[in-house]
Parts: C-alpha cells; structure tokens; sequence
C-alpha cells in the first residue's frame, strides 16, 4: 500500500526503450507513451484492455507483442493512469532524461506528441467532440512534432525545450480534464468507496 515502494519501480524511458528494442519491436518508448496518453485524454476507459491490441497493430503489424514487452505496456498504461489522477500533477512524458542530448529528447518530444495526436485520433474518431482549446492543442502538437529539426545544444534551446514539454504536458492534462472517463472504483469490502475526483 506504500506509495514510496511503488515510486521506486516506476518505469522510465531508458527501461521501456530497451524492453521494447529488445523485443524487436521497431518503435519509440515515446511514441508508444503518446499514443497511450492521447487515448486515456480523448475519453478511453481504464477499463479496457484493447489498447494492446491497438498498439499490435499501430506498431508490430498486428502481431503479438512478446510478453515483455506487452508487460512494460501495460504497466505504462497503468501508472499513467496512476499519475494522470494524482491532484500532485506528477503526469511526466515519457522522454529521455537531462543526460540525453537535447537533440535526442527534442526527438522524443516530437515523437510524445505525434503519438498523441495519433491516439487522440483513434479514440475521437467516431465521435469528435473536441473544444476549440483542444483543436488548438492537437494543432499545436502537430507543429510540435518537428521540434527536433531546430534544437541546438545552447541554453536558449534548452530552456525553450523545457518551456515546451511543460506547455504539452499541461495540455494533455486539459485535454483529459474535459473528455478522460474516470475509471469505475470496484467495491471490493461492501463498503461505499468514494469516487476518484
């Protein structure tokens, strides 16, 4: 039940990454951390397991992900829902850390939000019935999606990478506000468990 013990094994980029490499599966933790991220955003229920499926088909031509791969997944999938919930606002993308080059995380970034916009879009499809804020933000990201072209390893770039990250990271917890579904709390002592706010 502790928190901290949970905290210390949450999965990072370079873990994810080499799960999925090692899988021979030819994509980016990012991208994939995106994609997860834009449909929880667009209203995708916690509840449903789909999503591996989705991504089989996104990224390993329909083929099944090997276990260890489908297990870093789904526990992507399950501590972004963890944090996207969490009113501390510890939601992070999935990106490489300081150490990386700025070219290399600016990548990452364009890689985080083309996977948004891509996840967003599958879970919108039938139903669009986003703001004009939100058409804002998937406009955004599309021009963020090319960020990495322009980073110079200088301080300017660095803080404007910075300011950037923050700007997608925020939105995507806009985009969640107004149309994530909340997951259905299973009453497991007869009890009344409050809902998640």
């Amino acid at each position: 039940m502790t928190q901290s013990s949970s905290q210390s094994n949450k999965l990072d980029f370079a873990s994810a990454q080499a799960d999925i490499t090692t899988g021979n599966i030819q994509s980016h933790a990012s991208e994939i951390h995106g994609v997860l991220t834009g449909l929880v955003c667009a209203g995708f229920p916690f509840e449903d397991q789909s999503y591996i499926t989705m991504l089989n088909d996104l990224f390993n031509n329909g083929e099944g992900f090997p276990t260890s791969v489908k297990a870093t997944i789904k526990q992507m999938f399950n501590e972004l829902w963890a944090d996207i919930l969490d009113d501390t606002y510890t939601f992070q993308l999935m990106l490489p850390d300081d150490d990386d080059s700025l070219v290399e995380r600016g990548h990452a970034l364009g890689a985080w939000v083309q996977g948004f916009n891509l996840g967003f879009g599958l879970q919108q499809k039938d139903t669009p019935v986003a703001s004009t804020e939100i058409k804002e933000v998937l406009t955004d990201f599309a021009e963020i999606a090319n960020i990495s072209d322009e980073m110079e390893e200088d301080e300017d770039s660095e803080q404007a990478f910075f300011e950037i990250g923050e700007y997608v990271r925020i939105s995507a917890l806009l985009c969640f506000t107004e149309l994530g579904t909340l997951p259905i709390k299973p009453d497991r002592s007869g009890q009344d468990n409050s809902t998640i706010h």
